[in-house]
């Protein structure tokens, strides 16, 4: 994400300049684009930013770029104050994140009526970034920016109704607003309508419907409707898809997903090749995000030594995590486990199991 919102930034789209302006600049001598930006050009100042940015023509300073970035916004334009807020949110290259700086070009920015800025003040409330959460001032922006045809403000709207978050939840009203952005091509709205249909919530249950707004969510790469699909693929014996799905979303650190692939390698499900190696390596990415099922799995792949050395060590420590993380079943293997330790084998795997529990525990 960021590598790709960095490409915007310097094909000049963040900033509000046409093409024709970039393409000027850009082929302007640095000391040229010095000298207008000192006069004032808010224009050569962002691009004077990003000569600054890339080092180009002058010596690489990111300091002395995000102080003509600012220099450029404070002229006032929405656009630029925006994007200045976007540098900030995204930290981007030598730049660290900084979402009270984000919060203050964008609130500038979103009180001009920037429908952006407004959007993206509108989450940074939702998430609880550079201000306090709260949903209600979420929806009060979001819906500026729906008053603005927005098709992320009426993805953010609908994602409040759909989650009761800030709103009274309103299944329909949630229907509403995510069908406006879907049909817009919003991933996740095209996800969320997706689940609204299946569950017959706003709208009668229609599995067609859920299905179409799921394939056009996942093939956006929302890795929560690769999954899905993937699930359905196993119900319907499509075991082949559903590995196609399953690693799609566990690519993306989708953890249900990686615990899944896990699984299907290790039972070689519906005549999948089984393949320890595999599902040991599936196994330890979903255990390395907390997953307590994932981690009680590798447990028992290095006891028995399937795709793993066997290490009754390592059994262990995986073991007692799984059951520091509610994996109650985990706390009779990691027993058993620890009578085939020496005392000091066994000291030093508690103290490597006290470690990994602090390292991996489930992501909120």
């Amino acid at each position: 994400m960021k590598k790709t919102a960095l490409a915007l930034l310097l094909a000049g789209l963040c900033f509000g300049e046409t093409t024709a302006q970039a393409k000027d600049w850009e082929n302007t001598p640095s000391a040229e684009v010095k000298q207008a930006a000192e006069q004032g050009d808010a224009d050569a100042q962002v691009a004077l930013g990003w000569l600054y940015y890339d080092g180009k023509g002058v010596a690489q300073d990111y300091k002395q770029a995000v102080s003509w970035f600012r220099i450029a916004a404070e002229q006032g334009d929405a656009n630029k104050q925006y994007n200045l807020g976007q540098l900030f949110e995204l930290g981007l290259g030598g730049i660290a994140e900084d979402y009270k700086q984000a919060e203050f070009w964008y609130r500038r920015a979103a009180e001009q009526g920037d429908a952006n800025a407004q959007l993206a003040l509108g989450w940074l409330y939702y998430n609880g970034k550079g201000v306090a959460q709260d949903y209600k001032q979420a929806e009060v922006w979001f819906r500026k920016a729906v008053a603005q045809d927005s098709a992320g403000g009426q993805f953010g709207l609908g994602l409040l109704f759909f989650e009761g978050k800030g709103v009274i939840q309103d299944y329909k009203q949630a229907q509403t607003f995510l069908h406006k952005a879907a049909v817009k091509e919003v991933a996740r709205a095209q996800y969320y309508l997706g689940w609204l249909y299946y569950e017959g919530r706003g709208a009668p249950q229609d599995y067609k419907q859920a299905g179409v707004w799921f394939q056009k969510a996942a093939s956006k790469g929302v890795a929560d409707a690769q999954y899905v699909l993937g699930l359905w693929c196993i119900e319907g014996k499509y075991y082949k898809q559903a590995v196609d799905w399953f690693r799609k979303a566990a690519e993306q650190g989708f953890v249900d997903a990686q615990l899944k692939l896990g699984e299907m390698y290790l039972s070689g499900n519906g005549g999948l090749p089984q393949d320890y190696k595999l599902a040991s390596i599936w196994f330890r990415k979903a255990a390395e995000q907390g997953n307590p099922t994932a981690q009680n799995n590798l447990g028992v792949m290095y006891e028995r030594g399937d795709g793993l050395p066997q290490d009754y060590k390592m059994s262990y420590v995986w073991y007692s995590v799984a059951a520091a993380n509610g994996y109650s079943a985990a706390v009779a293997f990691r027993n058993n486990a620890a009578k085939e330790l020496s005392p000091t084998v066994l000291s030093d795997a508690q103290t490597l199991a006290g470690q990994y529990f602090e390292k991996y525990q489930p992501k909120q």
